[in-house]
């Protein structure tokens, strides 16, 4: 496997064997000649899988420069499906703290 393979799951998308065909096309490439080549792969969400055609449709006709610029599109433009749990935060709100603390003081 290639180094690029550690790149295959990324924010929730499992690219497979599409990041290494990425990797090795040639760039500058258009969406539409993307789309045409691999467009029938399927993207792995956490809740399902879309279309690498379907993710890159809101592009239109777009100029890539390299294969990282693919890779930040497919993330900008995935669907809700690789958001995972909506509205989850791994944060504490204020109700977290139980009562009587008191919040910690700036120095």
């Amino acid at each position: 496997m290639s180094d690029s393979n550690a790149n295959d799951r990324q924010m929730g998308i499992e690219l497979g064997d599409l990041n290494d065909d990425l990797e090795a096309h040639d760039y500058p490439a258009s969406s539409g000649e993307l789309t045409d080549e691999y467009g029938d792969r399927e993207l792995d969400l956490p809740d399902g899988s879309e279309s690498f055609a379907e993710v890159l449709e809101p592009v239109g006709d777009k100029e890539y420069e390299s294969a990282e610029a693919v890779r930040q599109d497919v993330f900008n433009f995935v669907g809700s499906d690789a958001v995972g749990r909506e509205g989850y935060s791994d944060r504490g709100t204020a109700s977290d703290q139980g009562e009587g603390e008191d919040e910690p003081e700036s120095l």
